[in-house]
């Protein structure tokens, strides 16, 4: 039964509940030549919110078909955890997942990626992380085609300036900006900060607005509103996609565009999510992690994959509430998808 680790004073409970080592070497070959007939693949995902659960789900989906086709077992379910934004349990978690053993660990976002990649350094055991937008920021890699250790993965990186000419095209008239995400996020600064260069070349007026909780969050939002902005941007920010559905509305009801890095917002409510296709990552990601397994890849050799979809997902439901016509979304000369409000891609 797969187990789910939940951030609410779950450190002792964790320790007490540590994962018991299930893997059945039977038969064909691995990396370091033994034989094996099941891999155990550690996956951790650093919050539950849409975006993430989309990534984790397409994994699984690429393991079960991948393991069907090569007429092997990878063991996922004794080992997928979710560290609910919590430093403390995820550092339980990669200590669980080290004790155990486990042949590859797939951390989903940039703050479990960092935890693992410390917990595997002396144990070198195989990471390939999903949804890191700057690895070689977050220190994870020395180079994007080159990674030089044990981990490699795939990027969820944005294209900033097309956003920010998205919300020109679709707002022309758009005179101020708001920037609403969590400093704490290492996903967001960079984008932030592009953000910011867009607004000082094209002489548009910003304000930023943080959180760290959701209670900050509403408040931020709130605030954003009551500075009259004319939209509103916020990158792959996991901390404002919790919060998503409680902040929506928000915007909605005063006329403002929330124009986000991924479709999951748009999905909880955001006028528009302009990025990569989450599905495709997760798939991406297990791809990777079996080539690893099986022998025909090293971490350390093999180039980060970067998916530049381009697709842009637009809410109707909140279109047609802040009197948008999506038309002029068309002239962007992007993909576009469209979704209604809801908590969790089907």
């Amino acid at each position: 039964m797969k187990k789910k680790l939940l951030a609410l004073g779950m450190a002792a409970a964790l320790a007490a509940g540590a994962l018991a080592g299930c893997g059945t070497d039977k038969g064909g070959s691995t990396p370091d030549g033994s034989s094996k007939k099941e891999y155990k693949v550690g996956i951790v995902q650093y919050v539950d919110d849409a975006s993430l659960n989309q990534i984790e789900k397409a994994i699984e989906a690429e393991l079960d078909a991948k393991g069907e086709e090569l007429g092997v077992t990878f063991n996922y379910e004794d080992y997928t955890f979710n560290g609910q934004a919590d430093s403390t349990v995820l550092n339980q978690i990669a200590s669980d997942l080290t004790a155990d053993e486990v042949d590859v660990i797939i951390p989903i976002a940039t703050p479990a990626a960092m935890v693992i990649q410390s917990a595997t350094e002396e144990n070198q055991i195989p990471v390939v992380f999903s949804a890191v937008s700057d690895p070689v920021d977050a220190g994870l890699v020395a180079d994007l085609n080159a990674p030089g250790g044990n981990i490699t993965g795939t990027s969820d990186a944005i294209d900033t300036e097309a956003i920010m000419r998205l919300i020109l095209t679709v707002n022309p008239d758009a005179k101020k900006i708001g920037f609403l995400y969590d400093k704490s996020q290492p996903a967001s600064i960079g984008s932030i900060e592009d953000a910011i260069a867009f607004c000082s070349s094209n002489d548009l007026d910003y304000v930023e607005k943080t959180g760290t909780t959701s209670a900050e969050l509403q408040a931020a939002a709130d605030s954003l509103v009551a500075e009259g902005v004319d939209a509103v941007f916020t990158p792959q920010d996991n901390t404002v996609m919790t919060v998503e559905l409680a902040i929506f509305e928000k915007f909605t009801q005063a006329k403002i565009p929330h124009y986000t890095g991924a479709d999951s917002f748009a999905l909880n409510g955001a006028f528009v999510g302009y990025g990569v296709n989450y599905a495709n990552l997760g798939t991406v990601t297990a791809d990777m992690a079996v080539q690893i397994l099986t022998g025909e890849g090293k971490p350390a050799e093999m180039p980060v994959q970067t998916l530049a979809d381009g697709i842009i997902t637009v809410n109707t439901e909140t279109a047609d509430a802040i009197g948008i016509d999506i038309s002029a979304l068309e002239s962007f000369g992007a993909k576009i998808i469209e979704t209604k409000t809801a908590k969790e891609f089907e």
